[in-house]
């Protein structure tokens, strides 16, 4: 999976190919391009197989970091440079508890906890949301997440009905209602607060790097599934993010209540955070209150473990949800963390099956991560 270390730019291999301009749509600048990509060393964290035989291989890394960024374990290449996806949301929501947003506006704990969500739009998440944009004068055409189907229909295994679908069923508009209601809080304009250079947008870019401990300057920003911006760091500064989240009894004390305010909300409502059956509740459950864990996009996930101090990001290399969680679980257990009832509880997701469309089960996805010292 290291390759030879020969740097290409992804689709820009001539002049004539997908990269060049096409009528109506100038050329890309070299700022639009893709950065030269020299595949991390990542490691073998999962494989599907079938029958007696291994079909597929998932490769990834692991970082489990202090809150002082000391690297503790690892897997792969810990030091990859990773989009955060959703588990930024924890942060980006910090500059809105720290000014006092959920007090001024009533948000009870299931709402703190909508504003790190990544929810199903379920019945529930959605009179939420519906809520909250009201208690701050918003409305659901001031969201600028997009829409898509309610993801509780895919976790039942339903199809969901045609469009069109409500932008307050996103996933992300718990994060954002939290955004909006952040902007009437402060007086800030409102139509513009994805806007990299917006005022709220500014302060989540320094909450990212105070708790990841990459200078601001060194952030690689991107634009998240939702439209909001969003951050690249190396895995083991978004383990050492959550490390900071999880074990923040030490920023309480100086004053700072809003990372232990949003964990708590987390582990109190985890259905909230993503939905029935959803992995991060599973995870939050089982931790009984001492696991703070937030997934994300392209096999992404980032666990806090109070009682320690500790802080676990995975990424799997291809984006594939299928071996996120068979990992995550491995390395919960190489940790020691995993007694018989946790394990009781993440047994769903430790080795799913793989099921045939006759309801036959042909295989497994099986975790193979390996933890080294850090």
């Amino acid at each position: 999976m290291s390759g030879d270390g020969r740097a290409f730019v992804a689709g820009a291999a001539d002049a004539r190919g997908p990269m060049a301009g096409r009528a109506g749509q100038p050329s890309p600048t070299m700022s639009d391009r893709p950065r030269p990509f020299r595949p991390p060393d990542h490691a073998p964290l999962a494989v599907v197989t079938r029958g007696q035989a291994v079909e597929s291989v998932h490769w990834g890394s692991v970082a489990v970091a202090d809150r002082d960024g000391r690297l503790l374990r690892a897997a792969g290449a810990p030091q990859a440079l990773v989009y955060t996806r959703s588990a930024l949301k924890p942060l980006q929501a910090i500059p809105f508890v720290r000014a006092g947003g959920p007090d001024r506006f009533g948000y009870d704990g299931a709402q703190v906890a909508l504003l790190c969500a990544s929810h199903s739009g379920e019945p529930r998440h959605v009179e939420a949301v519906r809520t909250m944009l009201v208690r701050a004068g918003n409305g659901p055409d001031d969201l600028q997440c997009g829409t898509h189907a309610p993801g509780y229909f895919e976790t039942r295994g339903e199809v969901p009905p045609p469009p069109p679908y409500s932008p307050l069923a996103h996933n992300c508009s718990g994060k954002h209602a939290g955004m909006l209601a952040c902007c009437t809080l402060h007086g800030w304009s409102k139509a513009d607060y994805l806007d990299p250079g917006h005022l709220l947008q500014r302060e989540i870019r320094g909450v990212v790097s105070e708790f990841t401990g990459i200078a601001d300057a060194d952030l690689v920003a991107g634009v998240d599934g939702c439209s909001a911006p969003n951050y690249a760091v190396p895995l083991a500064a978004l383990a050492r993010a959550y490390a900071r989240l999880a074990a923040s009894e030490g920023a309480q004390a100086s004053g700072d209540v809003a990372p232990r305010r949003l964990r708590d909300a987390m582990i109190a409502f985890p259905e909230m955070v993503s939905g029935a059956g959803r992995s991060d509740a599973a995870l939050m459950a089982a931790g009984g209150g001492d696991w703070v864990a937030k997934i994300g996009a392209e096999g992404v996930q980032a666990i806090g473990i109070a009682s320690l101090g500790l802080g676990i990001a995975v990424k799997v290399a291809d984006g594939a949800k299928r071996a996120l969680l068979p990992a995550v679980v491995a390395v919960l257990d190489q940790l020691g963390l995993l007694d018989d009832r946790r394990r009781g509880l993440l047994a769903t997701f430790a080795r799913p099956p793989i099921v045939n469309y006759r309801g036959f089960t042909t295989g497994a996805v099986e975790p193979v991560v390996v933890l080294d010292p850090g």
